[in-house]
């Protein structure tokens, strides 16, 4: 009796395990089914494509004259003539400005008229001296009379000649500080000489830069009084001398400024070209999913989403180049990225929300 019980409750127990184990095989096989029918999760992607990178640092500065001097009468004088047009072109040689040479000629025919006298006396003391009828301290002073009266003469063509002002280089003229009849004092200011093709833009860059920049980089230069447009310069200057306060380096670059469209005191944005790189990958920076020390993007491939481990280069605005990892042609996802796990199915957004979808 005792051996029929302990065969009926085995038998029991068997058929209560099979049944849990055909549910559980059951409920298995209903998850794969669900996973499998799970609608694909929307994502934004892109294509990526191959452009031309560069690399390249931001600094704001000025523009300044190639060349500038504000012209100052050398010598006191009445101006007798004004030979340039304000803001007009002058070629280096043109006169400027003519102030009264009256007293400064009258000086010089003076000056002339000794010299010829000290050198009468000159050639007459000699001629007594060789004849024994002069003494050596009467040759002595003619000469140093002689030398003297040289010397008042250069003086006074030096004065003669400052009454005509000239371009010291080719530039543009700018405002005049005086008018015809006004009487100069020696060091005043009559106007400034601006010389603009080539201009100049002075900026300033990190001192920890100082390994990387060099004469010949060039240079984009923005001006807001000509927006959306680049101008192209190179660097020429360096300053051997950092700027303690601001711990940065000095650097001044030409710009080609045919007509003049640039003028010195505009304020600029720069550009300094370190390295163009052509076919390079740019995604943006969202795209990355960081893993530890490691740096991935998610791909398409046949509909699921793939990780991917990248290589970062340098960086342009919210874009990122990628040395390693992607070629041109791959899909990668730029948004919707924290629901996604390896294999899970995702169809672009963008197919979505387009007409005709």
């Amino acid at each position: 009796m005792g051996r029929i019980l302990i065969l009926v409750i085995l038998a029991a127990a068997i058929a209560v395990g099979g049944y849990v184990y055909l549910g559980d095989a059951g409920s298995g096989s209903s998850a794969a089914q669900s996973q499998a029918q799970r609608p694909a999760i929307p994502v934004e992607m892109m294509v990526v494509n191959v452009e031309t990178y560069v690399e390249q640092e931001g600094a704001v500065g000025s523009l300044a004259s190639d060349e500038a001097v504000i012209i100052r009468s050398e010598i006191a004088g009445r101006v007798e003539d004004i030979g340039f047009e304000e803001g007009q072109p002058i070629n280096k040689g043109d006169l400027i400005i003519t102030i009264d040479d009256s007293i400064y000629r009258a000086e010089f025919n003076q000056a002339e008229a000794r010299l010829r006298l000290s050198q009468a006396n000159y050639d007459r003391a000699v001629n007594l001296e060789g004849r024994g009828a002069g003494t050596q301290r009467a040759l002595d002073e003619a000469s140093s009379k002689l030398q003297e009266d040289r010397a008042t003469l250069d003086l006074a063509r030096a004065r003669l000649d400052r009454t005509k002002i000239r371009a010291p280089f080719s530039g543009f003229m700018g405002i005049r500080r005086v008018s015809p009849g006004d009487y100069l004092m020696a060091g005043q200011e009559i106007v400034n000489l601006e010389a603009i093709d080539p201009i100049k833009v002075a900026f300033a860059l990190p001192e920890v830069l100082l390994s990387v920049v060099e004469p010949g980089q060039s240079v984009v230069v923005q001006i807001d009084a000509f927006p959306g447009e680049d101008f192209i310069g190179e660097v020429y200057a360096i300053d051997p001398r950092i700027q303690a306060s601001g711990r940065s380096v000095t650097l001044r670059a030409r710009v080609p400024n045919p007509g003049g469209r640039l003028r010195p005191g505009l304020f600029a944005r720069i550009g300094i070209i370190f390295e163009r790189r052509e076919n390079a990958i740019m995604i943006p920076e969202r795209a990355l999913v960081p893993i530890q020390s490691r740096q991935t993007v998610f791909v398409v491939e046949e509909g699921v989403v793939a990780l991917r481990d990248v290589t970062t280069g340098g960086r342009r605005g919210g874009d990122v180049e990628i040395t390693s990892g992607l070629s041109a042609g791959d899909a990668v996802i730029i948004g919707g990225q924290l629901k996604l796990r390896e294999g899970t199915a995702v169809i672009d957004v963008a197919k979505i929300t387009s007409p005709g979808a």
